[in-house]
């Protein structure tokens, strides 16, 4: 239940004054639906206006003078503009409106009468002009000209002061609550009762106050994250409290490791002795297997399935492609089905008496082992006994989807995997109600991937070289750079790229692009992962962890425009077997200092963990890492980049409180459930199981 001292802030901004039918749509895209969300969304920037006069004026800053309008200058044609003509003494100010004006301008500020105006000064020759002023009111009316004035996000429809105008009307309706911050805390870094600090953020004197480290934003990010922090926490607890079968190490395991054509990392006997510990500890596992492009991940996760099918049990392992769950279904079927496990491939394309038979095998308990897509939580899917459910890629599926498939079993245990390094700083935010397992290993013989970097010019050079080696039998991927914020522009560079790679390949290239069907992106994949075409171009949609062995070159064209991270996961798509593979950045000149820095660390490592975190230092704040797309959670006054030194302090706060006061007895755990029901993870936040 909400705390009732919160109920004014979760009212519908419709509630407040101006908002009617025609501007609500446009206020709800900007802030959300609620007065709450109205308080948190933060000043995009502020402006501070100084009073002067137009022989001390400042060109291209914001400045205010008292006038007396001298003359109303209709335009001389149509489309020009309409201008007043005022002095204040020491000189001429004209007041240029590029759309409407005349009557109503003449009727509102008519010649000898005197305003007060405020605006952006221009110097245009010897002129001095302001182009539609923000404010311009009689003198008597000077006080409404706010000195220092916070400047919101606006959009087509409505203004930055008329969201300025609810933000502030939101804000009154804010309580003052009881503190929830530990008090040692709170004095150590000096921070303000977050009813303050919420004042402040909307009251900013400078830019200072607009930068993530003021005491006012450290204040409201901290609360954030540890809000979130605790429903991450008491997601965790909730599911281990949840009892599952103890699932011992196996024979059958053993023997399936035994065969296998290489030896396990020592990274993947950790995290394999990691998930064994979890799955025999009689609690509900929920554990992240992370690790790198090609570290691993599926034989890990392959053996755990061996210990479930040895204990009678069964396991499904989903991807998010079929052409994913494909090769997936290639590395288990083999080594398990040697032990006599029953291993099935499930995916939308099974029809008919094939599908049948699938099913009869999992609702009988024939197949231990189920790989697929979606197809695997379809209604009329049913397994024996689900005891461990492996997601790959699992920020790729819905929150639904996850839970209908962790759901056709009771309180099956989850492992899932991800191929995309988050530094240890930004961890917590998006993996705290999982328990995490990292492959910082690379199976051995793995052939290193020699990277080059190479300025566009020579573009005929790299396609003289790829034909070479193409006629040489190998394989190559052509990435293409997002242009600009449009799919279209992405989409006319790759075709452009393919029909001129068309030119000298012929029909051994293909195109992969975010605007194709599903089925028809899959048919091109497995085109090339067969053999069939020899280049492959594509935008960044190409799948992370599809495994084509003989692709052994990847060109990534203009390659300033993408990140470090996207970079390091585009590389990790050659080198996958025997072959001597390379990747070529080609960028445009000049070569940006960040660019150029980008670049270097690529050369030197393929550590994915430490170029993630060399990533984040370049990257500074913002969506490091393109993380949005892997599941990072969406805060409204924290930046988990600027404000990860708070990170690990939120959880360690978040698991200190439910260890000690578990149903939030004490008067700080009353407070904090303020806390939470005020910024609502637990309805929010995305849930793995």
């Amino acid at each position: 239940m909400r705390p009732q001292i919160l109920f004014p802030l979760f009212v519908s901004v419709s509630s407040l004054k101006g908002v009617g039918p025609k501007i609500l749509p446009l206020v709800e895209k900007l802030a959300g639906p609620l007065a709450r969300d109205l308080v948190f969304l933060a000043p995009q920037g502020v402006i501070v206006r100084t009073q002067t006069d137009t022989a001390m004026a400042r060109d291209g800053e914001v400045q205010t003078f008292t006038v007396r309008i001298e003359a109303h200058l209709p335009p001389h044609r149509p489309s020009g503009p309409y201008r007043i003509r005022a002095f204040d003494g020491s000189g001429f100010l004209y007041l240029t409106f590029f759309k409407g004006g005349g009557s109503h301008l003449l009727r509102q500020h008519p010649v000898g009468s005197d305003r007060v105006v405020s605006g952006k000064v221009e110097r245009r020759a010897v002129e001095l002009q302001i182009a539609h002023p923000d404010y311009m009111v009689p003198v008597e009316r000077a006080g409404d000209i706010p000195d220092v004035e916070a400047i919101y996000p606006a959009t087509a429809g409505v203004s930055s002061r008329v969201i300025r105008k609810l933000v502030l009307e939101a804000l009154e309706r804010a309580p003052e609550l009881p503190d929830w911050l530990d008090p040692a805390f709170a004095a150590r870094e000096k921070l303000p009762h977050w009813r303050e600090a919420l004042a402040a953020l909307h009251a900013p004197r400078s830019e200072t106050d607009l930068m993530p480290q003021s005491v006012f934003r450290r204040r409201l990010a901290y609360d954030e994250l540890l809000a979130h922090q605790l429903a991450m926490a008491e997601r965790k607890a909730g599911r281990k409290r949840q009892s599952a079968a103890a699932i011992p190490a196996s024979d059958i395991a053993r023997q399936a490791e035994a065969a296998l054509p290489f030896s396990l990392t020592g990274a993947q006997i950790r995290s394999l002795s990691e998930i064994r510990g979890d799955l025999m500890g009689g609690e509900r596992m929920s554990r992240l297997l992370q690790g790198d492009v090609g570290s691993g991940k599926t034989v890990v996760a392959m053996l755990a399935m061996a210990d479930v099918a040895a204990a009678g049990r069964q396991s499904v392992l989903m991807a998010p492609t079929e052409i994913l769950a494909r090769q997936h279904y290639e590395t288990l079927a083999g080594p398990l089905e040697a032990q006599g496990v029953g291993v099935v491939l499930l995916t939308g394309r099974d029809k008919g008496l094939a599908r049948t038979e699938k099913l009869k095998a999992l609702t009988s308990g024939h197949a231990a082992v189920a790989v697929g897509t979606h197809a695997l939580f379809q209604d009329d899917v049913s397994y024996r006994d689900l005891a461990l459910s492996v997601i790959d890629e699992q920020h790729r599926f819905g929150v639904a989807d996850r839970r209908r498939l962790q759901e056709k079993g009771a309180a099956a245990h989850l492992l899932a995997m991800s191929a995309t390094p988050i530094p240890r700083t930004l961890e917590l935010t998006v993996y705290g109600d999982l328990d995490v397992s990292r492959l910082d290993e690379k199976p051995p013989g793995r052939t290193p991937v020699a990277t080059r970097a190479v300025p566009m010019p020579r573009l005929p050079e790299i396609v003289g070289r790829l034909k070479s080696a193409v006629d040489g039998g190998a394989q190559a991927f052509w990435i293409c750079p997002l242009v600009a914020e449009s799919e279209d522009s992405d989409l006319v560079a790759a075709e452009h790229r393919a029909q001129s790679l068309k030119a000298i390949f012929g029909d051994k290239v293909g195109l992969i692009h975010g605007q194709l069907p599903n089925a028809q992106k899959d048919a091109v994949m497995a085109q090339f992962v067969d053999g069939n075409l020899a280049v492959l171009v594509a935008t960044t949609v190409v799948e992370v962890g599809v495994n084509v062995p003989n692709a052994s070159i990847m060109v990534i064209e203009q390659a300033e425009r993408f990140g470090l991270a996207q970079l390091h996961q585009l590389r990790g798509r050659v080198g996958r077997g025997a072959r001597e593979s390379s990747c070529v950045l080609l960028y445009d000149l000049p070569l940006g200092k960040t660019a150029q820095a980008r670049i270097d660390i690529l050369r030197k490592t393929d550590d994915g963990f430490l170029i993630a975190e060399k990533d984040l230092e370049l990257r500074g704040g913002g969506d490091p890492l393109g993380l949005k797309q892997s599941g990072f959670p969406a805060y409204k006054l924290a930046d988990p980049v600027a404000h990860r030194d708070l990170i690990q302090t939120a959880a360690d706060d978040a698991r200190l409180v439910l260890s000690r006061d578990p149903e939030f007895k004490s008067p700080r755990g009353r407070a904090l459930l303020a806390l939470r029901a005020l910024f609502d993870w637990k309805a929010e936040a995305p849930d793995v199981g």
